[in-house]
Parts: C-alpha cells; sequence; structure tokens
C-alpha cells in the first residue's frame, strides 16, 4: 500500500488509523532517512492506542514504555552500533510480548525481527514540497491482514 502526504498532520493522522487497528503483540518497523516522520507516526499509532502521554525518540536510551489500550515499545535503533547491545536490553522479551512494538530503524537490526512484521517506508517528495512524505506499508504474515483495511 502506498500513501502520498503533504503533511505533518496527515502523517500522524495515518499513524492513528494504524494504531486504532492494532493487536497484542504486532511489530510494526519504520525506515527511512532522518527527519522523514518516523516519531510522528509513532505519534499517531500512540493516538490510534489511545495513549496520552507525549511520545519523544528514545534515540539515547533505546526503548521508551507507553500505557493505552496496548501498552506500546517505542525502540530507537539508530544509535545501536552492534547487535548484541539491542540483545542485552532483552529485545525478544519486548518483541514477543502482547504489545505493540514499534522499531524506528529497524533495517539496522533487521536479522532480529521475526518475519511476520509490518514495514513501513517514509520517504521524503522534496521535489513536491517540504512536507510531502510517500509512505510505504507491506505486511508479512497472515496476522496482519487486516491491515488491507487501511484507507
Amino acid at each position: 500500500m502506498e500513501y502520498i502526504l503533504d503533511s505533518v498532520k496527515d502523517t500522524i493522522d495515518l499513524g492513528k488509523k494504524l494504531g486504532s487497528m492494532l493487536n497484542a503483540g504486532d511489530i510494526i518497523c519504520l525506515t527511512g532517512d532522518l527527519g522523514t516522520g518516523k516519531t510522528y507516526f509513532t505519534k499517531g499509532i500512540a493516538e490510534g492506542l489511545k495513549i496520552d502521554d507525549p511520545i519523544t525518540s528514545p534515540t539515547f536510551t533505546i526503548v521508551n514504555e507507553y500505557e493505552g489500550r496496548l501498552k506500546l515499545f517505542h525502540f530507537d535503533v539508530y544509535r545501536v552500533n552492534d547487535i548484541d547491545e539491542i540483545a542485552a536490553i532483552g529485545f525478544d522479551e519486548y518483541i514477543f510480548s502482547d504489545a505493540v512494538s514499534v522499531i524506528e530503524w529497524a533495517d539496522y537490526i533487521k536479522e532480529l525481527i521475526p518475519k511476520e512484521c509490518i514495514w513501513i517506508n517514509i520517504y521524503k517528495i522534496p521535489q513536491k514540497g517540504p512536507d510531502f512524505r510517500k509512505i510505504i506499508i507491506k505486511y508479512h504474515g497472515n496476522r496482519y491482514d487486516y491491515i488491507k483495511e487501511l484507507k
């Protein structure tokens, strides 16, 4: 599925729609260059999960936890230098729980990501304007067939 969005609000809104559909144990992998809107998309997911806390990127802590309709684990692995570093924090225990896991820069730890997950790639479209984004959503595994309803 591909979306062309022209504002931060639209990015958050798409994340919110997805967040309202997510189930316990779902894993969302976000990729995109710096400043493409991964954290804004995560803010939307959190809104869809009925999380009221402000969402910030866990760049220096690796993971933030939030409570809502479902628990959310928000990972940012941008500064992870070694796969063992992410494994040492108990990564498997986080992602194989009943929480929703959102992983920014997931391509950095691709070998640790389960096969069944949602991959979301976010790209800037500078030719159209500073806030234009292309978001491509792909899912792997039958558990995510409900994503087809995301409009």
